[in-house]
């Protein structure tokens, strides 16, 4: 779920959940110091020391993260133009999306009432169908935007939950590469709303929104049907739906990109 400024992340900070307050103090003393505390307290709040190893080793303060959090500046596209640019150069590939993937996406609406037009159109605007999911360090930029006090409590209960990830063996610490506040996957979760949302649709024994396809589209339903989605009702503004959309990504801009962008890929041929 995407969600800053860059297309990447434009969704998932918008729908990042309260975090519960941690013990650990941020910015104090060296980062070094900060995060063999922050380790301490993932220890007494059940983190294995395997997974604390995988997860934390070596882990270093980005200052590029930093400055990108520091500089954000208020989205500001209108609709028209927001739409415009992103959904003409995508409306092809999603309609051979549907077509590739139209069993996978027939079982996901059975299983979570949300067709796959939906689906396709949050794929494609967040990752262009996971082209583009990210290429920074998962648990380095958690823990930089952990360390800062902009945000510190909500970014450590991240931290937390991308090591549950890690000790669940849904991904591998090296694999956690994504948007620069965090966010993983071809639909850009939040590990907060990987843990909560990810499912295992492939059955092949592992929740993985980096590489399987169905993974990532059962999911992405599974947030959506977790979030009040009525199964046939409309999607567009004033329908039934669209305030879940609204869920997904809080941006009106970018809820109805993703409604838009659904209603031409049913009607595309």
């Amino acid at each position: 779920m995407r969600r800053f400024l860059a297309l990447a992340v434009i969704g998932s900070i918008l729908t990042l959940p309260a975090a519960p307050a941690l013990a650990v103090s941020c910015g104090t003393g060296s980062f070094e110091s900060w995060l063999d505390d922050f380790k301490k307290e993932a220890a007494a709040k059940g983190i294995s020391q395997p997974a604390l190893q995988a997860g934390l080793t070596g882990i270093t303060l980005d200052k590029d993260i930093l400055a990108r959090d520091h500089s954000q500046a208020v989205f500001s596209q209108s609709f028209e133009q927001f739409s415009g640019r992103m959904v003409p150069p995508r409306l092809t590939r999603g309609s051979n999306m549907l077509k590739q993937y139209g069993s996978v996406l027939s079982r996901i609406e059975q299983s979570y009432g949300v067709p796959g037009e939906v689906l396709v159109a949050i794929w494609g605007l967040e990752t262009d169908y996971g082209v583009n999911t990210g290429k920074f360090a998962t648990m380095r930029s958690l823990a930089t935007l952990a360390y800062d006090c902009r945000r510190s409590d909500m970014f450590k209960a991240e931290m937390l939950d991308a090591l549950r990830i890690i000790e669940r063996g849904d991904l591998a610490p090296q694999d956690m590469r994504g948007a620069w506040a965090g966010e993983l996957g071809q639909t850009q979760f939040m590990p907060s709303s990987y843990i909560k949302y990810a499912v295992d649709f492939d059955g092949n024994g592992r929740r993985d929104l980096l590489r399987s396809a169905p993974d990532v589209l059962a999911s992405t339903a599974n947030f959506l049907a977790s979030s009040g989605w009525q199964r046939g009702k409309d999607w567009e503004p004033g329908g039934a739906n669209f305030a879940v959309i609204q869920q997904w990504n809080k941006s009106d801009v970018y809820a109805k990109t993703i409604g838009y962008f659904a209603t031409q890929l049913a009607r595309a041929p």
